[in-house]
């Protein structure tokens, strides 16, 4: 398993590398050696590492994120923008700019993490008082939510002038990404060590209260520090490049049909292919209409939207 996840990051570097070298400005090997060595190498300082930085700490956290997700709610097609998360993160990025609009990034992150957390816990609770939590229900429910919230979100923001700014953080978009605008990243590649090191404790609280509590450990701690490392990576995410709707279902998805549904075993491949898939996309959307580029938001809602669906008529498929 060592030498294929050594193998899989070879992969990701790889895709990396070819990320560095894709765009409208001339950065090459010659270029970087040659006669216009200085401009080449500002845009690859300025823009192309920091872009490639950004979508490999964003892939990875989303994709954890969903897997913290899919535990705490123990359903496979729950993830930050099927579960109420996402939108609740832009609604709180909006109060924001209304009430303190000179707050400073990381204050704004913090603000929408806290109305992520709070969609997020609301979502858990209509759950709980479900009579039937069919698997195939509670994705609709969250997205429900979701819809809701996002209603209210883009009324406010219609009477206030500021549809633009909420249409930026709906759609993921990284074209804007430069040195000195993705750092707070760094933020989510910190919650994503931290998930790790209690990755045994989420596995074992996916199994249910009951038996969490029987192993000592207690539930509504280990829940509560999910729920706040899903709502921090979200927002960090959404105010930096906005939202990316999909990516936290896929993968977690993928890599259970692989290696089953230990946390720990299957965290690290979940970062992996989550930011080789979030590279791949970016790589492809920069590609397909070159010079203009196709946003990551809308290549992983086109990629993701069809894997879901793929993924509720296989389970009623079986159900069947």
């Amino acid at each position: 398993m060592t030498g294929r996840l050594a193998l899989a990051s070879v992969g990701v570097g790889l895709l990396a590398v070819v990320s560095l070298f894709v765009g409208v400005g001339d950065v090459t090997l010659a270029s970087l050696l040659g006669g216009e060595s200085v401009q080449a190498a500002q845009i690859l300082l300025i823009s192309r590492i920091p872009r490639t930085l950004a979508l490999i700490l964003a892939g990875a956290a989303m994709a954890v994120a969903g897997l913290i997700l899919q535990m705490l709610a123990r359903n496979k097609f729950v993830e930050p923008s099927t579960a109420g998360t996402a939108e609740s993160a832009v609604f709180g990025m909006l109060v924001v700019t209304l009430l303190a609009p000179d707050t400073p990034v990381i204050g704004r992150m913090l603000m929408a993490g806290g109305f992520a957390l709070a969609g997020t816990a609301l979502f858990l609770a209509i759950l709980r008082r479900m009579p039937l939590r069919s698997p195939l229900v509670v994705p609709l429910v969250g997205i429900m939510l979701g819809a809701v919230i996002t209603a209210g979100t883009e009324f406010v923001a219609y009477r206030y002038d500021l549809m633009q700014s909420v249409r930026n953080w709906e759609t993921g978009d990284f074209s804007g990404v430069l040195r000195g605008r993705y750092e707070l990243l760094w933020i989510s590649a910190a919650l994503t060590g931290v998930a790790y090191v209690a990755a045994d404790r989420f596995t074992v609280a996916g199994l249910g209260e009951d038996f969490t509590t029987n192993l000592g450990l207690n539930h509504r701690r280990v829940v509560s520090l999910g729920l706040v490392i899903v709502s921090l990576v979200t927002a960090a995410v959404i105010a930096t490049c906005g939202m990316i709707p999909f990516l936290g279902l896929i993968v977690p998805n993928v890599i259970s049909l692989m290696w089953g549904d230990n946390m720990r075993r299957s965290l690290p491949w979940v970062a992996l292919l989550g930011a080789g898939l979030v590279l791949a996309c970016d790589i492809v959307g920069r590609l397909v209409i070159h010079p203009y580029e196709i946003p990551i938001g809308t290549m992983m809602g086109m990629v993701g939207s069809a894997v879901f669906l793929h993924l509720l008529l296989r389970r009623n498929g079986h159900a069947s």
